[in-house]
């Protein structure tokens, strides 16, 4: 028997003719509390969660966000993540003369991510190869807006219009136009903020465990081996 923890893993095994179950991650629902939308007026907090990693495309999310301050001039962002990319992005960010906007926090522990989630106006993830994100499930969970690349396996756990707004790989206007119809529609951004939480809602243990516990049973019934 075999497990994967994504649709689009499960696409990936098919085209070689390989069978397989979807189980998904878990993300635990205590550590993340949804909190009232901030009135933020002009200075709305934008946050990243993902490594300093070329896969990750941050230089978009920094264009992207460079946009959003031309409607929001006291707009902020914070990267919370670390990688080898450090150098490279804070040089963009100088250019675009966003240094005073945006923040590089490094790598958050686990304790740390849901006050900054708690912080945040919308959660941004330009990546250019992806399976199934966490952050963006934290975000889910945390009832933070989602603007994301269409990469990989995103749309298997983001609908368009419903849970989170996707745009194209490397499309840094589109990223920011969409970050700004969020930011100014209140109706867009509760109507986002409650699929994501009932989104997150599918990924909690007892959903996931009660999967684990059926493959284990199949398993034991047919006598194959995982």
């Amino acid at each position: 028997m075999r497990v994967t923890p994504s649709v689009f893993l499960q696409r990936v095994f098919a085209k070689r003719g390989l069978n397989a179950d979807v189980i998904p991650n878990i993300i635990d629902l205590a550590c993340f509390t949804p909190k009232p939308p901030r009135a933020f007026g002009n200075s709305p907090h934008i946050v990243i969660t993902r490594n300093l990693e070329p896969i990750y495309d941050i230089p978009t999310a920094i264009r992207a966000f460079a946009a959003i301050k031309k409607t929001f001039s006291g707009a902020r962002m914070t990267v919370a993540g670390s990688g080898p990319e450090l150098a490279k992005l804070q040089a963009l960010v100088s250019k675009l003369q966003l240094t005073d906007s945006v923040q590089f926090s490094g790598r958050l522990d686990n304790a740390s991510i849901p006050a900054l989630y708690a912080s945040a106006d919308c959660m941004v993830n330009s990546s250019t190869v992806d399976n199934m994100p966490i952050s963006i499930l934290e975000a889910f969970a945390s009832g933070v807006p989602v603007v994301s690349t269409c990469a990989g396996g995103i749309p298997d756990m983001v609908e368009h219009g419903v849970s989170g707004l996707l745009v194209p790989i490397g499309d840094a206007e589109a990223m920011g136009r969409e970050v700004i119809r969020i930011l100014q529609n209140p109706g867009i951004a509760s109507g986002l903020r409650q699929a994501g939480l009932a989104e997150a809602g599918k990924y909690a243990w007892p959903q996931v465990r009660a999967k684990w516990l059926d493959a284990y049973i199949r398993s034991a019934a047919t006598g194959r081996a995982w």
